[in-house]
């Protein structure tokens, strides 16, 4: 009976091999090889004229090899989407090699700078960001082309003209050491937190033309306090004394995990990091501090090859319980899901497990997600409940301002509602006025409170409100006069 059983399970199990390479065979010829088109012929849909054939190619670096400054004028692809953790040297040869580049790049970078941009610390006399305690600089300061009397004038030559002749100001702006890039905080930050101090790279940006730090914190909640945190950092050591009677359990977690460092690429435990000392990483906070920004800038996680991520800068997290896209490039639709995949990896996830992951749980990301829902953007007291200005509160250039935001200026085009943003991306084809890569679609930023967040544009290449105008008024071609672009900016600081 036995020799009868396993003779049938044998024939049985034979059988199922037979069968299987049978299937098996018919799925590798089952898989299709996909359609092609025959008598293919390319189109370049007028990109490929116009952009890539102008672009030079990336040069081939090592991570902490010195990157060009003018990073929009190359293109082309890398060899693997994939980073690897291998500095390609030793922990010991690594730090003496950027003891040596350091002073030499940032020398660099500062004439870079200074060549573009004139940081004359001139600030806007009587006009102080929401904390009183830091002014708001006075612009335009993007250097003007030498030939170009005046941003009017310049307006009034075509993109064309502006493109063939190189006369536009307002360029991107690259990480200043793009190879390895991650995140670079500003020194009025780093004072307070040395532990974040780069071996290999500094802030390119002097602190006037940063924001407040630390800045106020308001709480959709508690309006009735105004600053919540009276003028400190709110850290892990005294979030729970200055909060605890004012949130619910609920939002308490949510803050800690906003504030509970975390290893990322580049500041962590390993010896693949940029700072002298092994590093308990960042926080959300770190860059977004007190729920608003520092001013620290990264490279975006979207793209690759590495010297193609554009840099962009922290954005502020007050009043993201109005806004609907995060991010701005990836269009994130939540702030939960935004807090399960802030860029601590470099959009890599091979890294994240090297070094170790994040582990943050939904059920952890949503706390993270309810009390940045509650972070309010600052009192505007010009602003009546229908966000126009209230006339008797009100000068005469900021009236005119208003009414050049919503007529001649079409800035409510994208900017509308009561954060003023219309939760878009738009591609505003920057590069019809100089010879580079193409940036494509990036989301509209809200402009409430907006004279608390330079530098402007994702990358921070407009330095002050006066810029950003003058950087709309060329490539939306609006020929606004002085007086209307004056009055503009006189507008956007009562926001």
């Amino acid at each position: 009976m036995k020799k009868k059983i396993l003779l049938v399970g044998s024939i049985i199990l034979l059988v199922g091999v037979v069968g299987f390479q049978i299937i098996d065979k018919n799925l590798h010829m089952l898989q299709s090889p996909g359609a092609v088109v025959p008598n293919y012929e390319e189109s370049d849909y007028g990109l490929r004229s116009n952009y890539v054939d102008n672009l030079k190619k990336f040069p081939s670096l090592n991570l902490g090899e010195r990157t060009p400054f003018d990073l929009y004028r190359y293109g082309g692809r890398d060899k693997t989407s994939y980073m690897s953790l291998d500095l390609g040297m030793s922990w010991k040869e690594w730090v003496v090699y950027h003891e040596k580049q350091k002073p030499e790049l940032m020398a660099d970078v500062k004439e870079y700078m200074n060549s573009r941009y004139d940081f004359s610390n001139n600030p806007i006399e009587g006009v102080y960001m929401s904390g009183n305690r830091k002014q708001v600089m006075k612009g335009p300061i993007s250097r003007l082309p030498e030939g170009v009397n005046s941003f009017e004038d310049l307006a009034q030559r075509s993109a064309e003209d502006i493109k063939a002749k190189d006369l536009f100001p307002y360029k991107p702006l690259a990480h200043p050491l793009h190879s390895t890039a991650h995140m670079v905080f500003p020194e009025e930050y780093l004072e307070y937190h040395p532990e974040h101090r780069r071996i290999d790279v500094d802030h390119d940006i002097p602190d006037n033309y940063l924001p407040e730090f630390p800045p106020p914190m308001f709480l959709t909640t508690h309006k009735e306090y105004g600053d919540i945190t009276k003028g400190k950092e709110v850290t892990l050591g005294n979030y729970f004394e200055i909060f605890n009677g004012l949130l619910t359990p609920e939002q308490m977690e949510g803050l800690k995990e906003l504030l509970k460092p975390t290893p990322s690429t580049f500041f962590n435990h390993t010896t693949f990091r940029v700072t002298i000392q092994p590093s308990a990483g960042v926080a959300c906070f770190s860059c977004h501090a007190n729920g608003h920004t520092n001013g620290a800038f990264e490279v975006a996680p979207d793209t690759r090859p590495q010297l193609a991520r554009l840099r962009v800068g922290t954005p502020s997290m007050r009043g993201n319980y109005n806004l609907m896209q995060l991010a701005s490039k990836r269009s994130i639709r939540s702030m939960d899901h935004f807090a399960e995949v802030e860029e601590y990896f470099e959009g890599d996830p091979g890294i994240q497990q090297a070094i170790g992951p994040r582990s943050q749980r939904r059920a952890v990301t949503n706390r993270m997600g309810d009390f940045n829902a509650i972070l309010d953007f600052p009192p505007a007291p010009k602003l009546g409940p229908l966000y126009k200005l209230i006339p008797s509160k009100a000068t005469e250039q900021e009236l005119l301002g208003e009414k050049v935001f919503n007529g001649k200026g079409q800035c409510i085009t994208c900017h509308s509602g009561p954060a003023f943003v219309d939760d878009y991306m738009h591609d505003l084809q920057v590069e019809r006025f100089y010879t580079g890569r193409p940036e494509g679609p990036i989301k509209t930023f809200p402009l409430r409170g907006i004279k608390d967040s330079p530098p402007y544009l994702h990358d921070g290449r407009c330095m002050t409100l006066n810029d950003t105008v003058e950087f709309f008024n060329l490539i939306l071609e609006l020929k606004l006069s002085k007086e209307e672009k004056d009055a503009l900016v006189a507008y956007l600081i009562c926001l």
